[in-house]
């Protein structure tokens, strides 16, 4: 029997089953990802505490919070190529010693630019890891029906890990200091480490040819300005540093495009994207990622500034669709084990989706359950369409390249998510001011936050008329967000039937 840990080149598809060692594997795989995925929210109630501590002016404290996201878009396909290269084992193992260090530097930072550094590194760890974790369960599992299995709860920690990081945070600052929510990564990374290199197989592409260093910066030129202008533009408008910052990036995709095409050992294969069913899953996975994200800035807020919750109560409250989650993924794979077809599946979930989205369209100013029942019915349908677009995009490419096919679906999903929040977030917003009325104060035409605070400063009956009309245009925003969402969900249905249907079970 060969030992995983000698094993340095990707082992031929077998199709044999995973025993006990595999599954303990992918359990000590999914702690690194609920860790990374988590990272995503964990500093939204630790914020105002390090501000009081590190006192960061506006431009550091945004740079906090979204440095992390950034890093970690702008270097996946980078990370997902290298652990092709180097061993998807090694890259992931240093991944983790670079993200416990972070969190160790995170914690203790005593600076706002120890904190975006730390930041950084936490979101280049993060690059790290992802990628690595799927390519690697795509070498552990090589039967098609344990592989499956396995991407649904893979599926389902990912999409999880953001709700609970928000919650995380709110609990550990009630009761500790802000640095304890990156304290908790180190336990998780430590036992990765310990266990790692005698669980783990080692796996990388034995032919691998010259990195491409020039893809690198062509890459992160790609991502990076697209990702800031779509995620700026929600709460600024379309301002034309946002629509320059989204051009530029596009153009650099382009020169991006033609590397790839015209290298002799490309950071990112064609071939790859001509394989069966791995561009429509791109795609797909991009406007799953954008409906999801997109519909929780509407919910997150509806939580918090029209029903008036604090943000750890909305945060608790917000986990309770997440209870359906863990089932989802695995109970689809299930579905097409025994006999349905995948694009049929994928497409259900869109209908799911924008299921979820026709009840968001329905909420008024006090529809707690209907909303919490939408978001619970979005998620659900995510994860079925989450897992089986990455069972089939890992399953169909070469498993030499299972690295840089990770790393593009998880590049497409932070696409997807800010393009989301840009497209969904607009309409909102546009819907919010036209219902204001012209008469009301500047600041509160423009955002509910606004409203409310303007009406902090007003005369008792005029601020709580000046809340209930900015609460009713917000529900009024959502819903006409949640219209057009629900629509291109059911065109995405369609796509997916259509695009998908030969791509077996």
């Amino acid at each position: 029997m060969t030992n995983p840990t000698s094993t340095t080149t990707t082992p031929r598809e077998t199709n044999s089953l995973a025993g006990r060692r595999e599954w303990t594997a992918l359990g000590v795989l999914m702690l690194p990802l609920l860790l990374v995925s988590m990272d995503v929210s964990v500093l939204y109630f630790a914020l105002p505490a390090i501000g009081a501590d590190l006192r960061p002016s506006g431009t550091q404290q945004l740079w906090i919070l979204d440095i992390y996201g950034f890093v970690l878009a702008g270097l996946l396909m980078t990370m997902g190529a290298l652990g092709d290269r180097i061993g998807r084992r090694r890259l992931l193992l240093a991944g983790a010693a670079a993200f416990g260090g972070a969190s160790l530097l995170a914690a203790y930072a005593d600076s706002a630019g120890t904190l975006i550094a730390a930041r950084a590194v936490l979101g280049l760890g993060g690059a790290t890891l992802m990628p690595s974790t799927m390519a690697l369960l795509r070498t552990m599992f090589t039967d098609p029906g344990q592989r499956a299995k396995a991407i649904g709860l893979w599926s389902g920690v990912m999409t999880g890990g953001i709700a609970l990081g928000s919650v995380m945070s709110g609990i550990l600052v009630e009761h500790f200091w802000w640095g304890s929510v990156f304290l908790v990564n180190l336990p998780a990374m430590a036992l990765l480490l310990v266990l790692g290199p005698f669980l783990l197989p080692e796996s990388r592409n034995p032919s691998p040819g010259r990195f491409d260093w020039l893809s690198v910066p062509l890459s992160m030129a790609a991502v990076l300005p697209v990702v800031y202008g779509l995620k700026e533009i929600p709460s600024e408008g379309w301002h034309p540093l946002y629509v320059v910052s989204v051009t530029v990036g596009l153009l650099f995709a382009a020169l991006f495009v033609h590397r790839q095409r015209t290298a002799g050992s490309p950071l990112i294969p064609p071939a790859l994207l001509k394989g069966r069913g791995f561009t429509p899953a791109l795609v797909l996975n991009l406007v799953a990622s954008l409906a999801m994200m997109g519909s929780a800035i509407f919910t997150t807020q509806y939580l918090q500034s029209v029903l008036g919750m604090s943000p750890l109560a909305a945060a608790l409250w917000s986990l309770l669709p997440s209870v359906f989650i863990g089932v989802a993924g695995p109970v689809t794979a299930q579905l097409v084990q025994r006999g349905a077809d995948r694009g049929h599946v994928v497409a259900g979930g869109f209908a799911a989706m924008a299921a979820g989205f026709a009840l968001l369209a329905l909420v008024g100013t006090d529809s707690l359950w209907l909303v919490l029942t939408g978001a619970g019915v979005l998620a659900c349908g995510m994860v079925a369409i989450m897992s089986q677009l990455t069972d089939l995009a890992m399953g169909g490419a070469p498993v030499e390249r299972a690295g840089t096919a990770s790393s593009l679906l998880e590049t497409s999903a932070e696409f997807g998510g800010a393009l989301g929040m840009a497209a969904l977030g607009s309409i909102g917003t546009a819907v919010y001011r036209h219902e204001m009325p012209a008469t009301a104060p500047a600041g509160a035409r423009e955002t509910l936050g606004g409203a409310l605070a303007t009406a902090d400063r007003l005369p008792g009956p005029t601020g709580e008329a000046l809340v209930r009309t900015a609460r009713e245009a917000f529900t009024g925003g959502m819903q006409g967000a949640a219209i057009a969402g629900a629509v291109l969900l059911l065109v995405a249905a369609v796509g997916a039937a259509v695009t998908l249907r030969r791509t077996g079970r």
